[in-house]
């Protein structure tokens, strides 16, 4: 263990910290070495959207001081930035010590003399969003580690817009969270009068807002036994998600009871992610033994959404991000327009690496989309540059996101399940699934099929290898991949595209970022971004062709992953 490590643990055995931790560190001595070191070699980075880590104690670790010392950085630079009466809210999801470090960062802020609207109790994150807003607060906090494993905890920050930070504040913020040198720079108690207890009637106004995002109220109504499922997987959702199908009109909902309750453990799945077909199995099974219309399952603090629905052979599947994305992107375009209620400045906003089907959609219907880097803060900002001369509807990305009206400012799957439900209605409406809706959708624009792949290069070399990897594609690009010839080579760090045929460039506008995307004269993009926290890079692939017929589906699918397939082998990606 070296000295600087040895140095931290000593402060915390003699500091102001709780008898309990420091027991917990003298039993980590004797029994436990190792995991004490990995407990304070290093300290819990507070990144442009906060905090997130193993929960337990040192300084590598989400606990009451490392909350605590983040939320008095994070207090500090809202007082520098906001004159007179500044106001945050504060939200926190189902997990082990999230109502805790709500509190604690409730009590934080308040001791600094901001005003606190804190949650009753667990709260979806999109709701947080919108009570920022509706508040007027200055910025804001949710306590979630989103869909990470049990062991973790997090702290999300947000800015007056209802967005998670964006430069230069997000850099700002972490400047003053590591001026804080030590606990006893905290504020930790004092200004208990401060705070303003939240509750039914800010869900009230949020799940009025949801209702207002409805196009066809009307279609609810009629069919209003569609048949759901729907599951929370322990988590936020089930405060909102089954107030919010009530409102729409539905009235056959069944929740999966195994996981309905509230629990930081989840006891049925290994990740609570409704990314993962493991985590929706328990939903699956549910959704086809009633035979239901359709199945919708949320994350921990429910702002993502995964949907299963059965495709032409009866068969359950469960689309992936890009396809829920298209589904609702193009429902809002298409529902809009059919409705009269479409306005000639209507705009979507995608991220850059999020289904090109989205484009196509958008253009073929005269709606302007644009194109942002990964992440709802960007999103979010992107609204705030056009507002006043474009209507922004809906924005997403391709990691089971959607964001639809202005109204909040992130990811919101309890809108987003709603909307779903009414999508599918519409569709029953007419005889046909959702699935037949997608199906139409690729014979209209083509099909698009995307596949992502995860590299983690672990080990002290393994952010340097990453970046080896990078600065080779960025010098050296593959001249042809898979048999067609790499026409574009677009870098988001030196924000410039450049043909590679022509020799032509172009500057990219939009803030810089690591990543890379080459872009094949047969429409295949490929991109690769680093991760900014951990040694990990990931491969978005998408590639596209026509669809002759409906019949086609499975085969041109089957043509389509094969072709994905090739061009990982090819780069060298398959592990």
């Amino acid at each position: 263990m070296n000295e600087i490590t040895q140095l931290k643990i000593a402060k915390w055995l003699e500091g102001n910290y709780d008898q309990s931790v420091k027991d917990d560190i003298s039993s980590l001595q004797k029994e436990n070495p190792a995991e004490l070191e990995d407990a304070f070699y290093k300290n819990l980075e507070f990144g442009t959207g906060g905090l997130r880590g193993i929960m337990g104690v040192g300084t590598n670790r989400m606990n009451k001081y490392t909350v605590g010392m983040a939320t008095q950085g994070y207090a500090n630079y809202l007082k520098q930035c906001f004159a007179g009466e500044v106001s945050v809210a504060i939200a926190h999801d189902c997990r082990n010590n999230s109502r805790f470090f709500a509190e604690i960062t409730a009590n934080v802020f308040a001791a600094n003399g901001i005003k606190v609207y804190l949650f009753e109790a667990l709260r979806p994150t999109p709701e947080l969003s919108f009570a920022i807003r509706e508040n007027g607060c200055k910025g804001g906090v949710v306590c979630t580690a989103s869909h990470n494993p049990k062991e973790y905890n997090g702290y999300k920050a947000y800015w007056d817009d209802g967005a998670q930070m964006v430069p230069p504040h997000d850099k700002n913020v972490i400047t003053e969270v590591e001026k804080i040198a030590s606990v006893d720079d905290v504020k930790w108690s004092g200004g208990e009068t401060n705070i303003t207890i939240v509750g039914e009637a800010m869900d009230n106004e949020y799940l009025d807002m949801v209702k207002s995002l409805s196009v066809y109220p009307e279609v609810c109504t009629t069919q209003s036994d569609l048949k759901i499922v729907y599951t929370p997987i322990h988590g936020t959702g089930i405060v909102l998600v089954p107030k919010a199908l009530e409102k729409f009109g539905f009235k056959n909902v069944h929740i999966v009871e195994e996981q309905s309750t509230p629990d930081g453990n989840f006891p049925t799945v290994v990740y609570p992610n409704p990314e993962e077909t493991e985590a929706m199995s328990i939903g699956l099974k549910k959704a086809k033994a009633l035979d239901a219309d359709i199945l919708l399952g949320t994350d921990p603090d429910a702002d993502r959404v995964a949907i299963g629905v059965k495709n032409k052979k009866g068969d359950w599947v469960l689309l992936n991000g890009n396809q829920t994305a298209v589904l609702a992107f193009n429902y809002m375009i298409e529902a809009r327009k059919a409705k009269g209620i479409a306005e000639p400045n209507d705009m979507v906003i995608k991220t850059i690496v999020t289904t090109d089907m989205i484009d196509a959609i958008a253009k073929a219907n005269g709606v302007a989309c644009y194109n942002v880097l990964t992440g709802f803060k960007w999103i979010s900002k992107m609204i705030k540059e056009k507002e006043g001369k474009e209507n922004y509807i809906i924005g997403g990305e391709e990691s089971f996101g959607l964001m639809i009206g202005d109204k909040i400012r992130d990811k919101d799957a309890i809108s987003a399940v709603a909307l779903s439900c009414e999508m599918a209605a519409y569709e029953k409406g007419k005889g046909r699934t959702l699935y037949d809706k997608l199906v139409d959708l690729c014979l209209q624009y083509g099909f698009y099929k995307e596949s992502l792949v995860s590299i983690t290069k672990k080990g002290m070399n393994g952010a340097a290898e990453i970046a080896a990897m990078m600065e080779g594609y960025r010098k050296n690009p593959p001249a042809n991949i898979d048999g067609a010839v790499v026409a574009e080579l677009l870098d988001y760090e030196l924000q410039v595209g450049k043909n590679l045929i022509s020799g032509e460039t172009w500057r990219i506008d939009l803030p810089k970022s690591n990543v890379l995307q080459f872009v094949l004269e047969d429409g295949t993009k490929i991109s690769a971004r680093p991760s900014g926290t951990e040694p990990k890079i990931k491969f978005y692939f998408s590639v596209n062709d026509s669809l002759p017929e409906a019949d086609a589906f499975d085969a041109t699918e089957k043509l389509l992953d094969e072709k994905i397939g090739r061009i990982i082998k090819e780069m060298g990606l398959n592990q």
